[in-house]
């Protein structure tokens, strides 16, 4: 069976204010109960902040590790 991730992200900063961010996340707890009702639902679960992230990544046969997040942006998706 194929699987697939919703990912969800916002950038940098602070989050939105409320009356921004209560209907987005009513939204995606809507999608939540949908998938479960269907029973297609996984898991959900959040990351830490990007300025915690180490990369890993094979390098002619060495293992190279970098500190920081895989890409310089105002937004980050990955981690998973």
């Amino acid at each position: 069976m194929k699987q697939y991730m919703l990912s969800i992200y916002q950038p940098d900063g602070d989050p939105p204010p409320s009356e921004v961010l209560e209907p987005i996340m009513r939204d995606i707890e809507s999608v939540n109960a949908e998938m479960k009702a269907a029973g297609v639902w996984v898991f959900t679960g959040g990351v830490h902040p990007p300025d915690t992230a180490t990369v890993v990544r094979a390098v002619d046969g060495e293992v190279l590790v970098t500190d920081g997040p895989f890409a310089e942006g105002k937004e980050h998706v990955g981690g998973f």
